[in-house]
Parts: C-alpha cells; structure tokens; sequence
C-alpha cells in the first residue's frame, strides 16, 4: 500500500509540475514521420480535390481567392495556428490575342499564348529578327539587328550554342529585347508538340513596354530556317488586363520549444498560371507543404525552434508574396529571426536537397540524409549545392539567408507541360507527392532542432561575394535586383 502512495505522489509531482516527457531522439522522430505519412497522407487527395473545385490559382483572380481561403480552412481543420498575410499589388491577366508571320504582305494566324506582364494593349507590325539565344553575345554580334524590329529567341539554350552560353529566364530575355531597342520579342518553346508555354516576361512582376509571345516549337523552328533566306515579317495584336489586387500570403505556425524567435520557414507557391490548373507548377509543392504541416501538428513535434508554413501566392507574376514577407520583415526589424527557408517548388521525390550554394553546408544535408535513407531505404541522399533564381527563396537569399531545396526525381515527361494547358491533376503522382512529405519534412525537423545550423545569415558584403560566386550578378542586375555599386 504504501509502494502504491509512493508511485501515485511520484506521478502527481510529474504531471503537476509542469514536466514534460522525454523528448524523442531524432532517429525516433524520423521514423514516426515516415510512419504517419505513410498512413495519412493527405497531400495527392488535398490538391486533387482543389484542382476540381478551383481549377487554376492565378494570383488577384476569384480563383487564386478561393485557393487562398481553400489551404487557410484546411490548415484550421488540421489544428494549426494560422493566420493571413494580405498584400496588395499589381496583377496581370491575359486578354485577346491575334499573331500573323509570313513574308510581306502575306501573314498567316500562327497558334500563340501572351506572355505576362504584356501591355494592356498593343498592335505592332515589323521584320523579324533571328536573335538566337537572346543572350548578351546575340546582340553583341549582331549591334542594333532588332532596333524597331521584333526579336525572335529560343527559350532555351539552343544545341550547338558556345560553351558556357548563360542560360537566362524568358524574362531577362525580354529585359534584353528591350534594352537593345526592339519592339516586341517572340519567344519559340522548346516542348515539341505545338505545346504553347506562358509564363511572366517582367523580370520586376510590372507592365512590360513592349508585347511579348510564345510560339510553339515546331513554328518556331521553321521560322528560324526560314530567314536563313527570307525576311519575314510580324503583327501582333493584343489586350490584357492590368491593376492593383488584393491577394493573401497564407501562413501556419508552430512554436518553438527553445528558440521561438528564430524561425524555419518552409514554402511552396500557391499561385498557378490560368492555363491550366498549375497541379505540378506548384500544386505538388505546395499541397505538400500543408502535409508537412499536418505531419507535423498530428505528431505533436515541437522543434527547438519555430516552423512556419507558408503557401505564397503571387510568385508566376514576379515573386511577389516573398518579396512582401521579406519587406515587411526588413521594414519592422525581424529579418534576422528568418535564420533558413526550404523552397518546394515542383518538387516531389526528393533523391537528395540541395544545400543552397553555401560553403560546407553539404556536411549537414549529408549527415541527415544517413539518417533519412536509414529509415527510407530507396532515398538516395544525393547532395548538392547550388544557388540559383526565380522561386520564392530569391528574396531570402538576396537577404542572406540560406535555403535548401529537395533535390526531385519527377517523371520527366511531366516537364512538357510546363506552364501549359496540360498541367492538369492527371500528371500527378501520388507516391511522388508523399515521399517529398515524408522526406522533407525529415530534413525540415532536423533543420528546425538542431543544435547548430549548417549555415548563417550573410551580411550584405558576404552576400553580394555570394551571389557574384555563383554567377548571379548578371541575372540580376537584368532584373533590376542587383543592390551593390562597382
């Protein structure tokens, strides 16, 4: 009887003064995160049920408004502490277009698509100009060829190009384009298929001033081979809409144990292009990001520091929900409580992460990724470290802070529809989808407890070091994001 009294008063001085139980080694979370995902996942039937009931998520439209509301109820019900974050900027949505190419005086209608942030309204007519890659070097060699004329450039790298030709974004193409005098650009896809890519050809998320198109590939190649012998010619015709809108970061918290004023954010874009219903661009990244949140609050795991999920809207239109966040953060003193991010843009799969281009980080996305592939036999942990643009961890990093992304390993075919009228639900993969849960929200734990982090916040010289060591001045200087004198 009084080995009984002794064990009671034992466990009422435990519950009643507040302790709590033995925290679970990581190898121990590990597996229960593997376990719980494998069992409950409910990132592939999420984003197919949005992709019926909404459809596409273009940022500023009723659409990209329901998917705002649509993640903010599904997190409410998960149990997490969520929150909006409203921003208003300015929105762009495709209108009418009509493109004609031919010899003079006898064009033919050729299937296009408006890029983004084209003029509200244009009507131009001109010769074509064959800019090849539309790099740097094109316009060298060739000084005032498409002054007053349309520039015509792959999307891409074209085979064959010179060794170390960059490989720049549709939208620091058009930058080009601009700069060097011309009055409109056509850009040739790479997909074959007659597939039409769209996508933001404003490297600032702003009007453009001049009207910028996609052409399919098997066109677009014909073209090239045509004024190899022939001038030819274009008009363009087009009307869109343009104007401030009013659109909702939408972000889940979850405490931290130890360190609750340094934060882990994890990300993915909710927005898509309205071609489609955007389920690989981004619907896989970013319902599986709610996943992870759900993972996370299902097991009741309370890192050492704070974890915020994050759906950013407004990313296709020039990274804008990032951008805001990080302004915002700048401007009322909390930027240096971000100590990392974890992007998952299009990601599904993950055969390793990339450690985001910093010196030694490697270590620790090797050492967890042991760990990972202990408990998920068929992860790979192939490391990388590169740093790169155009997603939302941009603005992070432009800040110093460092990022890490899932390394994918998606079907390849998928890819085809980029940005294109058959980014449908029906390219998902549902494995695909929770593998990256499962993994990623691993390495999102480890990040989030460990002791040390495997990299710090820059200050502005060593991130301007940074950036010119991984090739990125150019880039962004082009996209009016380059901050430092020479």
């Amino acid at each position: 009887m009084q080995k009984t009294i002794g064990t009671l008063f034992i466990f009422s001085v435990f519950i009643f003064s507040g302790c709590n139980p033995p925290k679970d080694d990581q190898a121990t979370v590990f597996q229960k995160i593997h376990d719980e995902v494998a069992a409950n996942s409910k990132a592939y039937e999420t984003l197919g049920d949005a992709s019926e009931k909404i459809g596409h998520r273009l940022t500023g439209s009723e659409n990209g408004a329901k998917a705002e509301e649509y993640t903010y109820n599904l997190l409410k019900g998960y149990g997490m502490d969520v929150k909006y974050h409203a921003f208003e900027v300015e929105s762009w949505s495709r209108g009418e277009i009509d493109v004609q190419i031919g010899g003079q005086g006898k064009l033919a209608n050729v299937p296009a698509v408006t890029l983004a942030h084209s003029p509200v309204e244009a009507s131009i007519s001109g010769e074509i100009v064959d800019m090849g890659n539309g790099v740097d070097a094109d316009y060298e060699a060739n000084p005032n060829a498409v002054k007053g004329k349309i520039a015509l450039v792959y999307i891409g790298t074209l085979p064959n190009s010179p060794k170390g030709t960059p490989g720049l974004h549709r939208s620091e193409k058009t930058a080009l384009a601009i700069q060097n005098g011309a009055k409109g650009i056509i850009i040739i896809n790479q997909v074959p298929g007659g597939v039409l890519l769209t996508g933001t050809a404003s490297v600032t998320g702003s009007l453009i001033t001049i009207p910028a198109v996609c052409i399919g590939r098997e066109n677009g190649m014909a073209l090239k081979e045509t004024l190899k012998s022939k001038k030819q010619y274009a008009s363009v015709d087009m009307t869109n809409q343009s104007g401030l809108i009013n659109a909702r970061n939408v972000i889940a918290t979850i405490k931290g144990s130890e360190f609750p004023d340094e934060k882990i954010i994890v990300g993915g874009h909710l927005d898509s292009w309205d071609l489609a219903t955007g389920a690989i661009d981004n619907g896989i990244g970013s319902f599986a990001v709610l996943d992870m949140a759900r993972t996370f609050n299902a097991l009741n795991l309370k890192p050492r520091r704070t974890v915020q999920f994050v759906m950013f809207m407004g990313e296709e239109e020039g990274l804008l929900g990032s951008r805001k966040l990080v302004d915002e953060a700048i401007e009322n003193g909390t930027i240096d409580q971000i100590k990392y991010v974890m992007n998952q843009d299009m990601s599904g799969n993950p055969k390793g992460f990339n450690a985001g281009g910093r010196d030694g980080a490697e270590a620790f996305f090797q050492a967890i990724g042991e760990e990972i592939k202990a408990i998920d036999p068929d992860f790979e942990n192939a490391v990388s470290n590169g740093a790169g643009l155009h997603s939302d961890h941009q603005p992070f990093m432009l800040q110093g802070i460092p990022y890490a992304s899932a390394n994918s390993n998606l079907d390849r075919a998928i890819y085809g529809c980029y940005h294109s009228d058959c980014d449908a639900f029906n390219l998902v993969n549902k494995k695909h989808m929770e593998t990256n849960v499962s993994r990623s929200s691993m390495m999102l734990y480890a990040l989030a407890d460990a002791e040390t982090l495997p990299a710090k916040k820059l200050n502005d010289a060593e991130t301007k070091t940074f950036l010119e060591g991984h090739d990125l001045k150019l880039k962004l200087q082009i996209g009016g994001d380059w901050r430092w004198e020479d």
